[in-house]
């Protein structure tokens, strides 16, 4: 841009330069050598020359107030502490078994534009823009669901506090954001993808405004808080409203991991247990566990959950999971339903994975279990 104004403050200002030569040079046949040599020494040419200092100054001042404001556009155009990233998953699948789902092969397709900015270096303002579609074949699949309209699916300001606290702001996300619970096994379905920490995580809440802090305990060891509340209508931790609230410690090095997460559910309290291993020898699977007790006020019965996954990182050119929990938070007076999950995904190149995966979702007595084959590949630039 310099090298640019340059050039054109160079061609503003030989056009003023031309024109004043060019009465000049009309003349010059019209005078001697003597005219001329005599009136060079007039008072007329010390005008000239004046004039001529007088122009070159005003048009430089106005290129210099033209690259002004071209350097002040390309300044604030578009923020350079600006970072945009986007993701597509499609999938294409069936699921067999259950009346209410329709067994004939679906599709469905999820898009979401992530976008952050930092206003210090260290805080970070984001917003999540989603869009998705998809049939009811494959709902159990963690895609965007709200149609091919693409909505603000969240929005947070995080920034530290000090040297080890950080804090998160914002609306429609989990409260529980900046929590660090003990699972290195990443589900692919919705009913497993949790570690079994559905209700002490409470990501099931209204998600209107939430808070979250995290702290770094040292040693390995690390604490949260978070809240979220309905932010609607009856407004924040009023009688009517829904709050809900909790806390973690954790504990996590890189070959075990720990947590306990506790949940204050406005009806009810919950707690989760989680943790982790790892093996040094990449041949070996990683181990996930976890288990959660919640117990509802009134006459509703309490509820336990627990979850128990297995993933190999390197299986050829991916990675291969699988596993086994119940179908969600299980009443204590019904039978217990399970869910089983296995599934291997490869990248095909830098921006490009895909992954094959089978579930199966009990069902009560009485219905056909649910089988599902899915095909899901995710893109992301």
């Amino acid at each position: 841009m310099r090298e640019f104004m340059k050039l054109f403050k160079s061609l503003l200002v030989a056009p003023a330069a031309l024109g004043l030569l060019a009465p000049m040079t009309a003349s010059a046949n019209e005078l001697n050598l003597n005219d001329v040599s005599g009136y060079s020494s007039s008072e007329e040419i010390q005008n000239i020359s004046e004039f001529n200092a007088a122009d070159l100054a005003i048009t430089n001042s106005r290129v210099d107030g033209l690259e002004a404001r071209f350097n002040d556009y390309e300044a604030g155009s578009f923020s350079s502490t600006t970072s945009a990233s986007f993701s597509v998953d499609m999938a294409i699948g069936a699921v067999d078994g259950n009346s209410d789902k329709i067994e004939a092969l679906g599709t469905a397709y999820g898009y979401q534009i992530d976008l952050s900015t930092t206003f210090t270096g260290e805080d970070a303002l984001s917003v999540s823009l989603d869009a998705g579609s998809g049939g009811v074949q494959l709902s159990e699949l963690d895609l965007n669901s709200n149609g091919d309209g693409l909505i603000v699916d969240g929005i947070t300001y995080t920034f530290p506090l000090g040297e080890k606290a950080t804090v998160l702001i914002g609306d429609s996300t989990d409260g529980s954001a900046l929590y660090s619970t003990a699972c290195v096994y990443g589900g692919f379905t919705n009913t497993l993808d949790d570690c079994g920490n559905f209700s002490s995580a409470f990501t099931s809440a209204t998600n209107g405004a939430s808070l979250s802090a995290s702290y770094d305990i040292g040693n390995g060891f690390t604490g949260a808080i978070g809240f979220s509340g309905e932010g609607t209508g009856n407004g924040l931790m009023t009688k009517e409203s829904t709050d809900m609230y909790g806390g973690q410690i954790a504990y996590a090095t890189d070959n075990l991991g720990a947590s306990v997460t506790y949940a204050n559910l406005d009806t009810a309290t919950a707690w989760g247990l989680n943790g982790y291993y790892t093996f040094d020898d990449s041949s070996l699977p990683s181990l996930s566990v976890g288990y959660e007790f919640t117990e509802n006020e009134g006459s509703t019965a309490d509820q336990t959950q627990w979850f128990a996954g297995l993933q190999w990182d390197e299986v050829g050119p991916g990675s291969l999971g699988v596993a086994a929990g119940t179908k969600g938070p299980q009443s204590e007076d019904a039978t217990e339903l399970m869910a089983y999950e296995a599934f291997y995904s490869y990248p095909i190149n830098d921006g490009m994975t895909i992954t094959p995966a089978v579930f199966i979702l009990e069902s009560e007595a009485g219905s056909d279990d649910e089988t599902g084959v899915v095909v899901k590949t995710s893109f992301s630039f």
